[in-house]
């Protein structure tokens, strides 16, 4: 068992990873490239954690970080979201063949094509719930060193390729909103506390990505009763952006390069593929649905709830649609892990 780092030694990590996300997110957002503090703050610190800085957000900064990005998605949501419901079904049903897909397509390419074993492929190829997978593979299913890898880059790619593929692809910025005000202190304070509250709970009940969805959960329903108006301070949301990059990138901590090398072809192949797929199902279902293509793409597309409903607000799409996708994704996937598992252990059997 580890000792506990020294405080001083975790303030002064922290404080490295909050600067090298901020230089990265600057850096981008000089050259002007969409969400520009998120994807610019992710890979800057997963690059410095490679080259063997230390970097981490401690637990509770880490916590703060999920709820400020339930409520910056909360307080993002248009009042008109709603009327776009009776369109989710077809997305929904969209989604639930991309995850067969993803999961089949990707197990089997890791399995042929790069030799892992069952276990490692399968669980590497899961498009979400990594704590979920992760939990799966300490109790003896798979290569954990390499199920990480693969998945961590899943993450990252799919934070940079969002925003690049806004430069090239119908993704684009979407004002699907009129801009609103940003709330002030004495509205943003309760709203917080609210979200921190409700997001606690979650995680006590073990709900996953509790404090997010339940952030998330309370900031929206606030706002369609009307209890408060306006959006996140633009500085804040900055700020939350930066912190979302440190924590991606901060996954990387404690991976040495030759166990990156050793996984990283794999994983970028498995994350292509995947990538391929939900932009093949969102093609598909565009013409079916009177919403913008990258709009469709965020909520189909196989990434973090943090990273991706932080990429809806910084091109401006419907977070509501998003979130909801995201959230049944992660629903499905509670379901499809542990059966998946099982069928790889009978199959494994002698």
């Amino acid at each position: 068992m580890t000792s506990p780092l020294p405080a001083g030694t975790i303030i002064r990590r922290t404080l490295v990873t909050l600067l090298i996300s901020a230089a990265g997110g600057g850096l981008a957002a000089l050259v002007n490239l969409p969400a520009a503090w998120l994807m610019g703050g992710a890979l800057a610190v997963a690059i410095a954690a490679l080259l063997g800085v230390k970097v981490m957000l401690p637990t509770w900064l880490r916590d703060a970080t999920f709820v400020l990005t339930g409520l910056s998605m909360g307080a993002a949501v248009a009042r008109d979201s709603l009327t776009l419901i009776v369109q989710w079904p077809v997305t929904l049903a969209a989604l639930a063949v991309e995850l067969i897909l993803i999961i089949t397509l990707t197990g089997f390419l890791l399995r042929k094509l790069f030799g892992l074993d069952r276990g490692t492929a399968y669980l590497s190829s899961f498009p979400g719930h990594l704590s979920f997978v992760m939990s799966i593979a300490a109790a003896g299913v798979g290569d954990t060193r390499q199920i990480i890898i693969i998945q961590v880059i899943r993450i990252l790619i799919l934070t940079i390729c969002v925003p690049i593929g806004a430069l090239f692809l119908p993704i684009g910025h979407y004002e699907g909103a009129p801009v609103q005000a940003p709330m002030g202190f004495e509205t943003l304070l309760p709203v917080g506390l609210a979200c921190a509250v409700a997001g606690f709970i979650l995680t006590k009940l073990k709900a996953p990505a509790g404090y997010v969805l339940g952030a998330m959960a309370v900031a929206i329903c606030a706002k369609f009763a009307g209890l408060f108006e306006g959006s996140m301070p633009q500085p804040l949301l900055i700020a939350t952006f930066i912190l979302i990059g440190g924590l991606i990138g901060s996954r990387f901590n404690g991976i040495t390069r030759s166990e990156f090398k050793q996984a990283a072809i794999g994983g970028l192949a498995g994350t292509a593929l995947t990538v391929a797929i939900a932009t093949g199902v969102t093609l598909a279902v565009a013409p079916f649905v009177d919403m913008p293509f990258g709009q469709i793409w965020l909520g189909l597309s196989p990434g973090a709830l943090e990273g991706m409903g932080a990429l809806g607000i910084a091109l401006g799409f419907d977070t509501a649609f998003i979130a909801a996708h995201h959230v049944s994704r992660l629903l499905m996937l509670t379901f499809a892990i542990p059966v998946v598992a099982m069928l790889i252990r009978d199959k494994e059997l002698p």
